[in-house]
């Protein structure tokens, strides 16, 4: 196992923390932003500080990497990229809407046939959206999404579908299904990065830290809203 240094910064919360062995040992988050400029070099030099006080050697920087708020993905990528130019260790890049997933994987009862969705809100009756089985393997893959009535009708008639993050409450109106299920208070955070960071730490999947962007979804989207299945 390994210490792990993880950043959060896709929505208006920061968040950092350090894991070791496979559990997290520190963690800061900050729910009143977005202010990313201002904490986000505050909790990481704490969480180094603790690190480096407790003796344990920080062995890679793991960042969620989007899609997400431009700027906030932005300063959590760049501060990521510096730390690991500062004390040469590899970069693990994970996918916003993956982190968001553990918390629910961990400590809610899902019936075998879920299909999970994390919904990163964009603008209006839009959100970042991808589904997930329980296994993490996108059923669909993450699109900008316009909401309406029909959306997601094809896995909603086969499967209970558990919608969360901060995109999906603006959508319980519009998705009333039965099989609709929506889950408040979750929030994509270092805290819940461990698990997928050891996997690619395991790997040795790491990113290029001289090339390595945050994945801005770009999309247009136009007033005409998408068949979505």
């Amino acid at each position: 196992m390994s210490c792990i240094l993880h950043i959060e910064t896709s929505t208006d919360v920061c968040s950092v923390a350090v894991s070791q062995d496979g559990a997290s040992i520190f963690s800061k988050e900050d729910f009143n932003g977005p202010s990313h400029a201002v904490t986000l070099g505050v909790f990481v030099d704490e969480a180094l500080s603790f690190a480096d006080s407790h003796a344990i050697p920080v062995d890679a920087v793991a960042v969620s990497c989007g899609p997400g708020s431009y700027t906030g993905l932005r300063i959590g990528v760049s501060m990521a990229k510096g730390i690991c130019y500062g004390r040469n260790i590899p970069l693990i890049g994970l996918p916003t809407p993956e982190v968001m997933c553990v918390p629910i994987l961990l400590f809610h009862d899902l019936p075998e046939d879920a299909l999970l969705c994390p919904m990163i809100d964009a603008r209006r009756m839009e959100v970042y959206a991808v589904v997930y089985d329980r296994s993490l393997k996108a059923q669909r893959a993450i699109s900008a999404d316009i909401i309406d009535e029909n959306s997601y009708a094809g896995f909603l008639a086969e499967h209970p579908v558990y919608f969360f993050g901060n995109g999906a409450e603006k959508c319980r109106s519009k998705l009333t299904h039965p099989n609709a299920h929506f889950i408040e208070n979750i929030n994509p955070l270092a805290k819940w990065m461990f698990p997928l960071a050891e996997k690619e730490m395991a790997r040795e999947n790491f990113k290029d830290v001289a090339y390595f962007e945050p994945f801005y979804l770009k999309e247009f989207v136009t007033s005409v809203p998408k068949k979505l299945l």
